[in-house]
């Protein structure tokens, strides 16, 4: 079963005013497979995790492209970047859109070999698991509390949504419904860090970095501490900072970063870290069951970043730009998430209830201190409805994520 992906329209419109598309992201959040849904018939098909045909992309790129001629979708081409100067031959010889499309689960990697041979010929997109949206095949919108509408959003109660977290984004288990988690899980983690992070650094000892994955899982919706991390592992923090690095480059992490101005001298200066995939966490912790997380100790922490992840696939699946940040200061007042878009800055509250209430955002005020323009907010919860919660605030169920 294939679904609809959001960012196919974004992907159709890069490729008429582009040479070359590069799609990047995590593995298996179905880069290749959103590509070859809405390819032409005359297109090809490549891939680089074939070892031969790597060797040639890798050896003698310019025979690998009279062999493979655009247009031309090659998938993994993380793997021969000596590719990049002779695609960049051809999209100046010929000047026609759309000739290569291309995927790449390295996304930082990447951009590093493509700005020095691509630059200005490539549109970039990046792609995450599916959005609650995409599950749903219904069309995900950018989030934004002033643009949301009252229609019929499927509900979601307690326990649906922790199915939902607890199963993740990655396609496939939605595609094979009898596809074991927990065998999927193991397979991925496997082919990551035998793949993925052998090919990003030279790890010598891969059970110390599963550690890591496992520790930094459990810190899902938490400020960074890279020391505290050290700690718990026993590597130094100069080790932590790579490890970090390398999620972030993997794209299985998102940093979140806390503003601060001139005005808000006493603000944290701290990222917080959300796993991208709350399914990936949760099986980097143990949990088995949407009923043992929901009632664990983790179960604010992930639904946070459940839904901060929710929020921020919302725009980069419809190619749209917004800043995103959290507000937190030394009396531990926060703003859970802080979308800022054309200079405006939308407050977001993240509750797990059904019941919420005025002074779940009372937080919101400070913005008037920030000194910034702001936006109408949201507490985004387990209420049924979408309704005003006062002048300035949505209660938003969550079915309007995305």
């Amino acid at each position: 079963m294939y679904f609809t992906r959001n960012i196919s329209n974004a992907i159709v419109e890069t490729s008429e005013t582009f040479p070359v598309v590069l799609i990047t992201g995590p593995r298996q959040v179905g880069k290749s497979t959103v590509l070859e849904h809405i390819k032409e018939n005359n297109r090809a098909y490549v891939t680089l995790d074939d070892p031969q045909i790597r060797l040639l992309a890798q050896s003698d790129p310019a025979l690998f492209l009279q062999t493979y001629k655009p247009p031309l979708l090659i998938d993994e081409v993380q793997y021969a970047p000596q590719l990049f100067p002779y695609i960049k031959i051809l999209a100046d010889r010929n000047k026609q859109k759309g000739m290569f499309w291309l995927t790449g689960s390295q996304p930082f990697q990447l951009m590093e070999k493509v700005s020095e041979s691509l630059a200005g010929r490539v549109g970039i997109l990046e792609l995450q698991g599916l959005s609650q949206a995409e599950k749903n095949q219904s069309e995900g919108a950018p989030f934004l509390p002033d643009k949301l509408e009252p229609n019929s959003r499927k509900p979601y109660n307690i326990n649906s949504i922790y199915n939902l977290i607890l199963k993740g984004s990655f396609p496939e288990l939605y595609a094979t419904p009898r596809l074991n988690r927990n065998i999927f899980y193991a397979s991925y983690l496997k082919t990551y860090i035998e793949r993925d992070i052998r090919e990003l650094t030279n790890i010598q000892d891969e059970r110390t970095f599963l550690t890591f994955l496992k520790v930094v899982a459990a810190r899902t919706g938490q400020l960074l501490n890279y020391a505290d991390i050290a700690k718990d592992i026993g590597v130094t923090e100069v080790t932590i900072k790579a490890w970090i690095s390398l999620l972030l480059t993997s794209g299985l992490i998102f940093l979140l970063q806390p503003y601060h101005n001139n005005l808000t001298n006493r603000a944290i200066k701290t990222p917080k870290l959300h796993f991208m995939d709350t399914g990936l966490c949760a099986y980097l912790c143990g949990w088995t069951s949407p009923e043992t997380l929901s009632a664990g100790a983790m179960s604010c922490a992930i639904f946070e970043s459940y839904v901060v992840g929710e929020i921020i696939k919302s725009y980069i699946h419809n190619d749209e730009q917004a800043r995103f940040y959290f507000y937190r200061d030394k009396e531990k007042q926060e703003i859970d998430l802080i979308i800022e878009r054309d200079n405006v800055f939308y407050p977001i509250e993240i509750k797990r209830t059904a019941s919420p209430k005025e002074d779940d955002v009372k937080t919101f005020r400070l913005l008037e201190k920030m000194g910034v323009t702001a936006g109408k907010g949201a507490i985004v919860c387990l209420y049924e409805n979408l309704l005003p919660l006062n002048r300035e605030v949505q209660i938003v169920p969550m079915g309007y994520l995305g």
